[in-house]
């Protein structure tokens, strides 16, 4: 019981890595307050998180949403010990694509935005939100989702990785803003996992992705919980400003 009456925030936390890391600390004992932007797949969560568990429909992009999710959690539970910025989207598309010389495509303005505002920004706003409690309080743990992209690239993903690239090194920044406030910071960085997103790809990119992978298999989503939770306890107590890959070894290629 790691977490035994800890309060912790999971944004994002209604499917995927987000939903097996909010039922991994309500193992531990947390009380775990979700956010998600998909309200039904976030209510059927809290009801598998125990009676003190919570759920709010918040956008992380949405700075009023934010700060009155916050505020909430603050009047309900009286403080917040860990809050895990897990939430993020997709955008793919290239930067420029030619076809025989001539522009045939490229990734949107809009894309682009969202996927910053969303992965980026929603980081920065739920974190300037929680900050100044855990200061009052005493201490806090911030732990951020990066991506093995975000270090390494990937084709296709300009806006993706710029968004979790800027995470990596927000990570550094706050964790040397607030240790001397008793918060440490760090972020997760995970490879290829098996999540609702990548069930739906052809069975032949999934082999290649497990091809890349030295431990032969995919990432399972309470892989990347474990490593949070470790992060979270105090077993992690002189860590913080790192990045921790949860990724089986891979090799990202091009």
């Amino acid at each position: 019981m790691r977490m035994k009456d800890k309060v912790v925030l999971v944004t994002g936390g209604a499917a995927g890595i987000g939903k097996a890391t909010a039922l991994r600390f309500a193992e531990e004992g947390a009380k775990v307050v979700v956010c998600d932007v998909n309200e039904a797949a976030g209510q059927d969560t809290v009801k598998l998180l125990g009676t003190e568990a919570s759920f709010y429909k918040v956008n992380v992009a949405n700075r009023e949403e934010v700060q009155k999710w916050v505020e909430e959690t603050i009047a309900r539970y009286g403080r917040i010990d860990v809050l895990i910025n897990n939430a993020g989207i997709l955008r793919d598309g290239q930067l420029v694509k030619v076809k025989d010389g001539l522009l045939v495509g490229q990734m949107s303005e809009a894309d682009f935005d969202l996927v910053i505002s969303v992965n980026l920004k929603g980081v920065f706003n739920c974190t300037q939100a929680v900050a100044p409690h855990m200061i009052r309080q005493g201490g806090g743990v911030i732990l951020n989702a990066t991506s093995i992209v975000g270090l390494d690239g990937n084709f296709g993903q300009t806006n993706y990785v710029a968004s979790k690239a800027g995470i990596v090194g927000m990570t550094k920044v706050w964790a040397r803003e607030l240790g001397r406030y008793g918060i440490r910071v760090n972020a997760i960085a995970p490879g290829f996992t098996s999540t609702e997103i990548l069930a739906s790809m052809p069975e032949k990119i999934i082999e290649s992705m497990k091809a890349r992978i030295p431990l032969g298999r995919m990432g399972e989503p309470r892989d990347i919980a474990n490593a949070y939770l470790f992060l979270a306890s105090d077993e992690a107590s002189f860590i913080t400003g790192e990045t921790l890959r949860v990724d089986g070894g891979i090799v990202v290629g091009t």
